[in-house]
């Protein structure tokens, strides 16, 4: 479904769906319930049959397999769906104007609780959910005042304070004083990223240099490698991305100069990208990632959502102590000193002793 004329067919197949209900009602082929729509009294007060439960998940325009933020939320609903034998779908969108008719295609089919991973839905979600008062629907990365909403917030300033930890122990092991940080775009949400990032490696080093870019988009990864290119040329050691699809391009440029022998690493995001990083058989470029459980998030609402137990109107919020951001359990490129390094801040962090900062050093006054 990576083209834009799939999402079309879906959407009209969802269509055709509406007219067989008129017919006999039951259930489309592609999985989408096209019963009459639940109310939310329903849906927030009775469990609901688990054979007759359906989700549906929009993605940005980085796409389903961004390798990130939309895929690490897919790979959570098709965890949820496999578990209880519920359907699930996505829409995938090629151009924002896409957010509010792929919302409105799953309000229209009646599914029990629509996803969107991304800041970027804040105004689409807001329109969509008013206009569909007995829907549940989801958001990740954003706050949407709403009593048939459920947000998803995470301290992804507090994750990525630890890969910084882990980035500035590794350079400093290989003799290197400067590492990256490629973010998406210049938003608030991404500058958590990079604050978290930059007060990890500033406490290991506070003379370390962070080099910092802004890509503009989540979905380009040729201008992710190009950015790549030009901070390892700038002696940049390790560079950390939150750019989804772009992030990809830094993956790429890493692959490339450790296939010719140069000592570089990329950190990965949202899910473990070591896998994304493999050459040359088992070798990967991605020194560690900072995990981001939207998985987790999606899993657990869908879940409460099934119980009859929908938190619409709540904020939930994933951070260290709930284990919703960290690193990998696995980190084949670090040694474990230097995981027990970067895990050992994690309950100072918990108890405040050790304050992490969500706005970036170069935003403070």
């Amino acid at each position: 479904m990576k083209k834009r004329s799939l999402a079309v067919l879906l959407v009209l197949v969802l269509m055709m769906s509406l007219v067989l209900t008129a017919c006999g009602g039951g259930k489309s082929n592609d999985g989408v319930s096209s019963e009459a729509p639940k109310t939310q009294e329903g849906t927030d007060n009775q469990q609901a049959d688990a054979g007759d439960f359906f989700v549906g998940l929009v993605t940005d325009i980085g796409g389903i397999d961004d390798k990130s933020f939309n895929q690490g939320t897919w790979e959570g609903i098709e965890k949820f769906a496999n578990e209880f034998g519920t359907d699930k779908n996505f829409l995938q969108s090629e151009e924002d104007a896409d957010y509010i008719p792929n919302l409105s295609a799953f309000g229209d089919e009646g599914a029990d609780l629509i996803v969107a991973p991304g800041f970027l839905f804040e105004d689409a979600m807001k329109q969509v959910s008013a206009n569909f008062p007995d829907r549940s629907f989801l958001i990740l990365d954003a706050k949407v005042e709403a009593d048939n909403v459920a947000s998803a917030l995470f301290a992804e300033h507090e994750g990525s304070f630890l890969v910084g930890v882990a980035a500035a122990l590794k350079a400093k092991e290989a003799g290197k004083d400067t590492v990256g940080y490629i973010g998406g775009m210049d938003f608030e949400s991404i500058q958590k990223f990079e604050a978290g990032y930059e007060a990890g490696v500033w406490a290991i080093d506070p003379n370390m240099k962070v080099l910092v870019e802004y890509a503009g988009a989540f979905d380009n990864a040729q201008t992710g490698q190009a950015l790549a290119a030009k901070m390892y040329d700038q002696g940049a050691y390790v560079i950390y991305h939150a750019a989804g699809g772009t992030g990809n391009g830094l993956i790429k440029e890493a692959q490339d100069r450790r296939v010719k022998g140069q000592d570089v690493w990329a950190i990965g995001v949202d899910r473990d990208q070591y896998e994304d990083g493999i050459y040359e058989g088992d070798k990967s470029a991605v020194l560690t990632s900072m995990i981001k459980r939207v998985d987790v998030a999606a899993y657990d609402i869908a879940k409460l959502t099934l119980d009859g137990k929908f938190p619409g109107g709540e904020v939930l919020t994933f951070n260290l102590e709930n284990e919703g951001v960290g690193l990998p359990k696995n980190n084949p490129n670090l040694s474990d000193e230097i995981v027990k390094k970067a895990n050992d801040f994690i309950p100072q962090i918990i108890s405040g002793e050790v304050e992490v900062s969500p706005v970036p050093s170069r935003l403070q006054k």
